[in-house]
């Protein structure tokens, strides 16, 4: 059913929703940014299985999980953003600390100073900054994503899967880990549960793979809300229509979704013939597939990357938070 935009007298409320964010890069971010602004208690699940650029390079070599989700996420998360984004992300340009950010170094170093253990010096810098809200890896072991390819092809790494082109069939880890109990506990305790945006099998289904996280969701009586991406990645969802993303994530998830919250708005042609040179596509909305009740707004922001100073295609934190708050209040 599709559904036009109502609203709510937000921020009013003195209760405090319990609300959990799935995910993991750019797109959970995004919506922390927004959703720290309102009287919500959030906590974000992160996923540790990235293994790109500075953040590979440490899992590698220091045998620790990889801090860059987590360092976007207390950006997200800080109250003073701007100040914090600038130190965190500043990214050296030469010697040996070359391509590597500020950011991922201090969680890095916080990591082997308690022991390699990623979520406690989580914890220990979420105090030192007082973000608003709870940052929780979801789990402390090393591990790395497998995916079987429609070929017959297995592949380990999450880097290797997308370099690969060719279409997943199915993903697994390459060894059995159980959540942080924490985790179990804030998602069994939830009041909505958002999934997404994000890249949807390495920043997202990668999460219910780790386990005590999909029975804990599955156990859970909180809602679910499904955040669907602007764009098509290249080497992961090409081709993958709205219907086709629900579809592996209540797969993997062992759940149905409740609503699936869509942007509506067209990006500038000049933009989408750029990321259509880079294999990127609007995920096409064949609402009619979805038998799932939608929520349909314009919620996209031009943004220039700090990293290469391109000018992205983003959701807009403030808008997708005031429909995301809406619907849980």
């Amino acid at each position: 059913m599709l559904e036009k935009r109502w609203w709510w007298n937000i921020g009013t409320s003195t209760d405090k929703p319990k609300v959990v964010a799935i995910g993991g890069g750019t797109g959970m971010s995004t919506l922390l940014k927004g959703l720290k602004k309102y009287n919500i208690d959030i906590t974000a699940i992160v996923s540790v299985t990235d293994e790109g650029g500075s953040s590979g390079i440490l899992r590698k070599e220091l045998k620790i999980p990889p801090p860059g989700d987590v360092r976007n996420n207390f950006v997200a998360l800080s109250e003073n953003e701007k100040a914090l984004e600038k130190l965190f992300n500043y990214r050296f340009k030469d010697g040996s600390l070359n391509g590597h950010t500020v950011g991922n170094i201090i969680l890095a170093a916080l990591s082997k100073i308690h022991g390699g253990s990623l979520s406690t010096a989580v914890k220990y810098l979420s105090d030192i900054l007082a973000i608003k809200g709870k940052i929780l890896p979801v789990s402390d072991d090393l591990i790395r994503l497998v995916a079987t390819m429609e070929d017959g092809t297995e592949i380990t790494g999450e880097v290797n899967i997308v370099e690969s082109k060719k279409r997943i069939a199915k993903v697994s880890l390459d060894k059995k880990v159980k959540a942080q109990p924490e985790v179990i506990k804030s998602l069994k305790e939830a009041d909505s549960i958002l999934i997404g945006p994000g890249s949807l099998y390495t920043s997202i289904i990668t999460n219910f793979l780790v386990e005590g996280v999909k029975e804990a969701i599955i156990s859970s009586k909180a809602k679910i809300f499904y955040i669907a991406n602007l764009m098509t990645q290249p080497g992961e969802t090409d081709g993958m229509k709205l219907s086709d993303h629900i579809k592996e994530v209540e797969k993997y998830m062992g759940k149905k979704i409740d609503v699936a919250i869509v942007n509506s708005g067209i990006p500038p042609a000049n933009i989408l013939k750029r990321y259509e040179r880079e294999g990127y596509y609007p995920v096409k909305l064949d609402v009619e597939n979805v038998k799932r009740m939608l929520v349909m707004e314009p919620m996209i922001k031009l943004e220039k990357d700090i990293f290469d100073g391109k000018i992205k295609l983003r959701h807009d934190p403030d808008k997708l938070a005031s429909v995301v708050v809406g619907l849980i209040r």
